[in-house]
């Protein structure tokens, strides 16, 4: 009788101790899963407050930060350039590449770079500009002109020379060719749209005219249907 109580014992012992075990796993992963949550709430609070300390900074900030950055780290190298007693200019033009110099030389050599419409005032000069570019001077009549000239070529104010110039048919030419050019260049730009005799007439003035077309190109697709019906008279 003895041994089969030992027996019951020893098998009643198991099957207590499994379900501790899975007790003990399930507050083991409960314990795991609430300090992951903890920890992701940390972060994304973490997340919150930096994300509205960027909304708060102004919208370029990035841009003058990285600026900032290279004018820190450009004193730094000018700092220790001076202490080795070297030209700072010269040690940086020693880390330039030849592709890189040969753009950069590019750019310096375009001239009357055309950044858009910005006043009428830009607009003249960077016309004066291109049109001085065109000029190819023309020494032989230069010199043939000072020796007609003589002494009033370098006029004084009490030189009479006004009137006395005839241009040369060669110098008209050129002339009404590039006015010519100017002419069809500006019609380029400013080219009026033909009208046309057969389109339907909606509108009062050009005002009504341009807002119409306007209201046509975004919603002419949707209220075509309605249109038709208003011609046909079949509108409800």
């Amino acid at each position: 009788m003895a041994s089969c109580s030992a027996a019951t014992a020893t098998e009643e012992q198991p099957t207590e101790t499994l379900p501790s075990q899975k007790r003990e796993d399930r507050l083991r992963k409960f314990r795991e899963l609430h300090f992951k949550r903890n920890e992701a709430r940390k972060l994304n609070h973490q997340e919150v407050v930096e994300e509205d300390k960027r909304l708060k900074l102004p919208s370029n900030w990035e841009a003058k930060k990285a600026r900032l950055e290279w004018e820190l780290a450009k004193d730094e190298e000018k700092k220790e350039c001076a202490a080795r007693g070297e030209d700072y200019d010269r040690v940086k033009l020693l880390e330039i590449t030849a592709d890189d110099a040969e753009r950069w030389e590019r750019k310096k050599k375009k001239k009357n770079p055309d950044t858009g419409f910005a006043g009428y005032a830009e607009a003249q000069f960077r016309q004066y500009q291109r049109l001085t570019k065109q000029i190819r001077p023309d020494l032989e009549g230069y010199e043939k002109q000072r020796e007609e000239c003589g002494e009033d070529f370098h006029p004084t104010s009490n030189s009479l020379i006004h009137g006395t110039h005839v241009p040369t048919k060669d110098g008209i030419d050129r002339m009404v060719e590039d006015v010519e050019k100017q002419i069809e260049k500006r019609a380029k730009y400013s080219r009026r749209r033909a009208y046309n005799d057969d389109a339907d007439i909606d509108y009062i003035n050009e005002r009504n005219a341009k807002f119409n077309k306007k209201a046509e190109r975004f919603y002419g697709k949707y209220t075509a249907e309605i249109k038709q019906n208003l011609e046909r008279g079949t509108a409800v």
